[in-house]
């Protein structure tokens, strides 16, 4: 059985990974991923062979999880959150794209069968822990300029801000760039008022997660990191107190009928 498993490991929480994800590594002789979604998945593990490549290996771990499962390896590759989202799903049928079009020299990727095992994004698991952000129209949009140029990232972010679409940032900074999150922030500025609120959801699901609600005109690089997610409500997203916590909900337009 030729048989690759792209499978979404959710955000961290073991609760939050799915029935069929879970199904999908037990079925597999081999797990190929970055060593920190290997250790958050524990003994699900167990007696698999591991294969651990670092970031910035992206390529190699899907050439790797295309060698092995043509080979007759039952394999799951994993991404944490959903592997289709920013993860290696894309990148997976870009390499057999390539096959199929001869600038591989892989022709035995096109024994393998390909399944894709969704999951809970990083967005998804933030906009329920503060309540539901995600009410209404919404869109994702990465900050990094290492695959993206950022002229089209810029793009993006001003059709965003005209849209008046809730947007939750992957990759907003790293050691070496520190500066488009706080020109995300002002082109947004344009567009919303400067008390949108704004999630910033740290390990979101683990043990260490970290959750904040501050206002759009207080977003700053400072207090982000690779590891954070930042999702900015619309013009009309709302910041209440109920119970003695926060929320943050986006509405639909229900309005005139309540």
């Amino acid at each position: 059985m030729k048989k690759l498993y792209a499978v979404s490991a959710g955000p961290g929480a073991k609760d939050l990974l799915t029935a069929r994800a879970l199904a999908a590594i037990e079925a597999s002789s081999d797990i190929v991923a970055y060593g920190l979604y290997l250790e958050l998945l524990g003994e699900v593990c167990e007696g698999k062979v591991l294969h651990s490549l670092p970031l910035g290996e992206e390529i190699g771990r899907a050439r790797l999880a295309l060698d092995l499962a043509a080979s007759g390896k039952v394999t799951a590759l994993v991404s944490s959150g959903d592997i289709g989202i920013y993860a290696m799903a894309s990148l997976v049928f870009e390499l057999l794209d390539l096959q199929l079009q001869g600038k591989q020299q892989c022709p035995e990727w096109l024994q393998v069968d390909i399944e894709v095992v969704p999951g809970i994004s990083a967005m998804q698991a933030g906009a329920a822990r503060i309540g539901a952000m995600l009410g209404h129209d919404f869109c994702t949009i990465s900050l990094s300029d290492l695959l993206t140029p950022w002229q089209s990232i810029e793009k993006r972010l001003h059709a965003c801000g005209e849209g008046d679409f809730v947007v939750s940032f992957y990759n907003p900074r790293s050691k070496n760039r520190d500066w488009q999150i706080n020109t995300a922030r002002d082109i947004l500025l344009q567009y919303r008022p400067k008390h949108t609120p704004v999630l910033l959801g740290r390990q979101i699901s683990r043990e260490d997660e970290s959750i904040k609600i501050i206002s759009l005109e207080k977003l700053h690089s400072d207090d982000v990191d690779m590891l954070t997610l930042v999702s900015v409500g619309n013009s009309e997203s709302r910041h209440i107190q109920y119970k003695n916590t926060e929320w943050v909900y986006t509405p639909r337009g229900y309005k005139k009928k309540l």
